[in-house]
């Protein structure tokens, strides 16, 4: 491989020669053969736009040319726009700052220019004008976490909120017998089980929004430790300002920057209700995968769309491969969860040093449970058939029905009508006419499964 040489404070060292990073990234790739994963795309791009609007800043404030901001504001937004990614290979497991990816940027930016504008720049002395690599990588992941959260997830959210809606619709009148422990309850209809996950998953969109309001306050202006020494003191509030203008989410300045350098409360907020999303997805995954389950020996309530043979072994088995692969989701997230919060808890003093890795893992949570929820909505939810014919059949030899008797006959005469009808295996509605005074008319008004499904107390009248 050809190489060049560049030079940075502590000497010379030998780069790829068509490489747009310097001497300071190179420096980084060799320390870190950690995981071989760089940082995401997503949080590239939003530490672009964070340079980009530093520099527009810099420039209003008559800290930096025209020229120079011109040059690393073009540079800027073809990194974020998707081009050149190619060009940050460091390792998320780096030095904890991230210092590292943020010199990384300015290196680039300054080549970029260089090669497509003729203008020159210095990483440090123009790109990173005003700026700690303490305030721009904090920033830059509550960029990148609001922006996948508003652009990506919340949609998502939406789109499988809607799919829920229109499925309890459909299935709106089916009845069929309630679990609890695993174990036959009293009946509930098709359309209350789409409505509690709908509920859950709007109350998550309400989580998601309170933390929204402080993911967007960012710490740009703090520099090194949270002063803002060699930050002009209105820099921080303008570039929240331009970041908000270019992006269209209310991004606000910090109040107290020392906050968004030393600790990673908000991104810690805002895992914590992810977490509860992953929650959420996992049961409704695996009350899918139960109600799925069989054809002939698992309940076969309902029937998920057939998507690949699901064994290399035995023709003809098709598996519940989207609500696998959701369950995945929400056990990788809970896992990403946990690593924030041990991460959060990295605040030293002045800094806290595990924010590449808070970075990747939180969006990986934003990206992957999007992605999921809009695979369970569309390939799961959807197209799922409901099998009446089993739900009716459960729900017709169900002696917890008994439990609507209970107001009438007493729980002990309620128990002793159950245990009959498992031991003989009979209808708990003939059992209870041997058993009790009430006539057949009475008892099959209060055994009705489908008036059972809306509560209340019994009517004998």
């Amino acid at each position: 491989m050809k190489t060049r040489i560049e030079t940075d404070s502590m000497g010379p060292v030998e780069v790829p020669a068509d490489a747009l990073w310097g001497a300071q990234t190179q420096r980084a790739i060799n320390n870190f053969p950690i995981s071989g994963r760089p940082l995401p795309a997503s949080f590239i791009q939003a530490l672009a736009e964070v340079k980009k609007a530093c520099a527009q800043a810099n420039a209003e404030l008559g800290l930096l040319d025209d020229t120079r901001a011109n040059a690393i504001i073009r540079a800027a937004e073809k990194i974020a726009s998707g081009e050149h990614l190619d060009q940050f290979p460091i390792d998320i497991f780096q030095t904890g700052s991230g210092t590292s990816t943020n010199m990384n940027m300015n290196e680039v930016l300054s080549n970029l220019a260089q090669q497509t504008l003729g203008v020159t720049l210095h990483p440090n002395d123009h790109v990173n004008m005003s700026q700690s690599s303490n305030d721009t990588i904090p920033t830059a992941i509550h960029v990148a976490a609001a922006t996948l959260l508003y652009r990506h997830l919340l949609p998502a959210l939406d789109h499988a909120i809607a799919t829920l809606a229109h499925k309890a619709e459909q299935v709106e009148g089916i009845v069929k017998t309630g679990r609890t422990h695993l174990m036959d309850a009293m009946p509930v209809t098709l359309a209350q089980e789409m409505d509690t996950w709908k509920v859950q998953l709007e109350d998550v969109r309400k989580r998601l929004m309170d933390a929204a309001k402080r993911i967007v306050r960012l710490p740009q202006g703090g520099t090194a430790v949270g002063t803002g020494i060699n930050a002009d003191p209105r820099f921080g509030p303008l570039v929240a300002e331009k970041l908000a203008h270019t992006l269209q989410i209310p991004f606000e300045s910090m109040d107290n920057a020392f906050v968004g350098i030393s600790a990673q409360d908000s991104a810690l907020e805002l895992s914590g209700q992810l977490n509860v999303l992953a929650a959420v997805m996992m049961k409704i995954a695996n009350d899918l995968r139960w109600m799925n389950s069989g054809p002939l020996a698992g309940l076969a309530e309902i029937r998920l769309p057939a998507l690949q043979p699901g064994s290399s072994i035995m023709p003809g088995k098709v598996n519940p491969v989207i609500p696998e692969a959701v369950a995945m989701v929400a056990a990788q997230m809970t896992g990403h969860h946990t690593a924030i919060t041990v991460g959060a808890q990295s605040g030293n003093f002045q800094l806290n040093v595990m924010l590449p890795m808070i970075a990747a893992n939180l969006l990986d949570s934003l990206l992957l449970s999007g992605n999921a929820l809009r695979v369970l909505a569309d390939k799961a939810i959807n197209g799922f058939e409901v099998n009446e014919e089993a739900l009716k059949k459960a729900l017709d030899a169900n002696p917890i029905l008994v439990t609507a008797l209970n107001r009438v006959v007493g729980y002990e005469k309620g128990a002793q009508i159950a245990k009959t009808a498992y031991a003989q295996g009979r209808p708990v509605l003939d059992v209870a006419l041997e058993m009790t005074d009430l006539d057949e008319a009475t008892l099959k008004k209060l055994l009705d499964p489908a008036r059972l499904t809306h509560g209340g107390t019994p009517d004998i009248s």
